[in-house]
């Protein structure tokens, strides 16, 4: 952790990742961390002989939180694609766009995740924004360095 680079903003980093490479590895972790709260929430529903059978059927149903877990973590892969993507080819630059871009993203898909598991509408919807306007900015961070 650290004021970094000039840049007006507090880093945070981690075993000698830049910020952008620190975050990065934490939404991974996060997606796999949300990838375990969904199968298990839904699967100790679902019982044995669905979770190693074929599943060739639709799968039986789950309650609300458990369906709300495993759609959170839908919409986490829907998203996390475009997010590393732009991280790896950002590569090495490194700016407020960058870091604000990629801090902010963690921070979203952080609150969007109880705020989708307790079925929050509006505000889970506008945290998703924030998440998906970071990666643009990250984005807009790639094609236009000088911002």
């Amino acid at each position: 952790m650290a004021f970094g680079h000039n840049l007006p903003i507090f880093e945070f980093s981690l075993g000698g990742m830049t910020t952008e490479f620190t975050m990065l590895a934490l939404a991974a972790v996060l997606g796999l961390f949300q990838l375990l709260i969904a199968a298990r929430t839904g699967n100790s529903q679902r019982g044995l002989r669905w979770n190693v059978g074929a599943r060739d059927e639709a799968p039986p149903p789950v309650s609300k939180v458990a369906g709300r877990l495993e759609r959170a973590f839908r919409n986490f892969m829907e998203t996390f694609p475009f997010f590393a993507v732009a991280v790896l080819l950002l590569g090495s630059r490194h700016n407020w766009a960058t870091v604000w871009g990629t801090e902010t993203y963690l921070a979203a898909r952080v609150v969007y995740l109880p705020l989708y598991g307790f079925g929050v509408p509006a505000l889970r919807t506008l945290v998703w924004l924030i998440g998906t306007l970071s990666i643009l900015l990250l984005f807009a961070a790639l094609f236009y360095p000088a911002i």
